[in-house]
């Protein structure tokens, strides 16, 4: 039976190993929804409420190893604008995902029909790679083999453009042998192997002569975890992680650090402030006062793509290659150096761990009102399975999850990492289930995100539930009624007092919702109910959502607190802030007073009037 032009790409999309396409129908994409429907295989239409969450969940996909390549299938016009947003978090992330997008009928363009939009323009930044018409049945072949070649190849989204009559038009699956036609293969290219001996030998020669070792290990190292604490070992080294790289070291070892950068520890601050060589593994973290100081550490860095070394700190040695050939090679070369043998800068890290740990013990017992968010992502923290796959959303939730959440090699961890856009939460969990629907998985959300589209994306989760051999799939919503980490920012960054009108939100019941849709959950309004809720959330039998009634005014202090910063805070509370008394009373006590009476001429009174 020939095969549409439609079914032709579904096919050559299966061949690249798609398994599922996340999207939304609609007529202008009509045709490709319908060959999913009809054709004989394994593949997956997953069907979302909009299409922002389609391009997010297509990330994700790859991300938490569902498939090579991410693909979302959206309709023209609005459908394709709606995705656009999802689709930018694969192009900052480096994912390889395939955009198929609906367009008005090829004899129309041009013509201002209905939901034309010129889909080039709009996605030439995020589909720059690669971006492409269909306007003919022989181009299929071709141009899905160079969508997805490109995808992978340069780990960013391509875009496929089908009109939609062209897409119920009879395929050409094997072109003729002629003149303006090509024969192409859908073969995945070689990957890139470890780089020359005589580049690996000088990075040998830097990390070598180091004392006080650093390293920073960020997403280009996952699944090379053994390989990392192994050289980690070697060097004596401490280590620090970026976001997107949670997951690659446990949180447990006494040399690894946690989180860097604006979300993360006092630890991983002084582990870069004291080092003398720095290995960064697969990290491009963009907060460069986070690093050494310029002329404190001698540093190498390894990269898949070279492009990307020494972006962040000036490195002396840049190893462009496949992480694992990579330290594979290293390894050998490498020398135990003063400090791995003596063990001092190791007990140092360690050190310096522990005051952390023993910080952020007291800051979870903290009183709070009416309840600590920092003890209910803590309590989650103990109950996190050896297999569980954890979403963080944009905001408070992602601070909590980087400084909060003890994660290592078994588990998987995500978010959208570069874009930080509200809303990727709910994406990132569902997509998560559904590449492994046999793990169970935790989605840390704000109220903000939850209400973009978090609520409705439950609709999704109520669609699919049943099939999940594994029905854990828990939402923490943290319901502060404020959208606190802009709060944060307005005070921390502006000097100003949020504007209520702007900053608060709703209070929305999202455990009755979740009821409402058949799934459970339950209101946590009470420290004396965390425990309970938690294990009941664990213990659930199907999909659970914890409304979480936590106190807006924690502070998500920095591990390092800048004078503009202490200063700015100071000017934003002082003039009246209504959470002048709850900021102060839950760790900026110390920091923006001192600060302010030192600067304002002690008009403050004593620290503690």
């Amino acid at each position: 039976m020939s095969l549409s032009v439609a079914e032709h790409i579904v096919q050559r999309l299966r061949t690249w190993g798609v398994h599922r396409f996340y999207g939304y129908p609609g007529d202008g994409i009509g045709g490709v929804i319908v060959a999913m429907d009809e054709t004989d295989d394994d593949f997956e239409f997953v069907q979302v409420r909009h299409e922002e969450t389609a391009g997010f969940a297509a990330t994700a996909d790859v991300k938490y190893g569902g498939s090579p390549i991410g693909c979302c299938v959206v309709t023209s016009g609005p459908g394709a604008l709606h995705a656009l947003n999802g689709v930018y978090d694969a192009l900052m992330d480096r994912v390889p995902v395939v955009v198929v997008l609906g367009q008005t009928a090829l004899t129309a363009i041009g013509g201002s029909f209905y939901q034309e939009v010129d889909l080039h323009s709009v996605y030439k930044d995020v589909g720059g790679a690669y971006i492409q018409t269909i306007a003919d049945a022989s181009q299929v072949r071709h141009m899905v083999d160079r969508a997805c070649r490109t995808a992978l190849s340069a780990r960013a989204p391509t875009v496929l453009i089908v009109p939609s009559d062209v897409q119920d038009r009879k395929a050409v699956p094997d072109p003729p042998d002629d003149h303006g036609y090509f024969h192409t293969s859908a073969a995945p290219s070689s990957t890139v192997g470890a780089p020359p001996a005589a580049d690996l030998a000088r990075a040998a020669q830097v990390l070598n002569s180091g004392e006080r070792v650093a390293m920073l290990v960020g997403a280009g190292a996952l699944g090379c975890s053994e390989l990392v604490e192994a050289v980690a070992d070697r060097l004596g080294a401490g280590a620090a992680k970026g976001l997107l790289g949670k997951t690659v070291l446990d949180d447990r070892l006494p040399w690894v650090t946690g989180a860097i950068g604006l979300l993360g520890t006092t630890a991983s601050w002084d582990l870069m402030r004291e080092c003398d060589t720095l290995l960064i593994l697969g990290s491009n973290m963009p907060y460069s006062e986070y690093y050494p100081k310029e002329g404190q550490a001698r540093a190498v860095q390894v990269d898949l793509d070279g492009a990307r070394c020494g972006l962040r700190y000036p490195t002396e040695v840049n190893l462009a290659g496949d992480m694992a050939a990579t330290l594979e090679a290293l390894l050998p070369l490498l020398a135990p150096t003063k400090a791995a043998a003596s063990g001092a800068w190791r007990k140092d890290v360690a050190g310096w761990k522990e005051r952390w740990d023993d910080y952020s013990d007291a800051r979870a017992d903290a009183k709070a009102d009416p309840i600590n968010p920092e003890a209910v992502v803590r309590g989650i923290s103990r109950r996190l399975p050896d297999d569980v796959m954890v979403a963080a959303d944009c905001g408070t939730s992602t601070s909590w999850y980087a400084r909060g959440l003890q994660m290592r090699p078994s588990q998987m961890g995500s978010l959208a990492g570069l874009l930080l856009s509200m809303g990727g939460g709910m994406p990132y969990a569902i997509a998560a289930k559904m590449a492994h629907p046999d793990r169970p998985v935790v989605a840390l959300i704000g109220d903000g995100a939850m209400q973009m589209n978090g609520v409705n994306e439950l609709i999704t989760v109520k669609k699919y539930w049943e099939r999940w051999p594994e029905k854990r799939f828990i939402v923490l919503v943290l319901n502060n009624r404020d959208l606190s980490y802009v709060s944060w920012e307005t005070r921390a960054m502006l000097g100003k007092m949020p504007d209520a009108g702007s900053s608060k939100v709703p209070d929305v019941p999202y455990a009755e919702w979740a009821k409402l849709l058949g799934l459970d959950g339950a209101r946590l309004e009470d420290p004396s109910q965390v425990e309970a809720v938690l294990d009941a959330a664990f213990a659930a039998d199907r999909p659970f959502v914890i409304d979480a009634v936590v106190d807006a005014d924690i502070p998500m202090i920095p591990p390092h607190l800048t004078t503009s910063q202490v200063l700015n805070t100071a000017k934003a509370v002082f003039p009246g802030d209504p959470a002048f008394y709850s900021i102060v009373q839950e760790g900026l006590r110390t920091s923006v007073l001192a600060a302010a009476k030192s600067r304002l001429g002690g008009v403050l009174g004593s620290k503690d009037d």
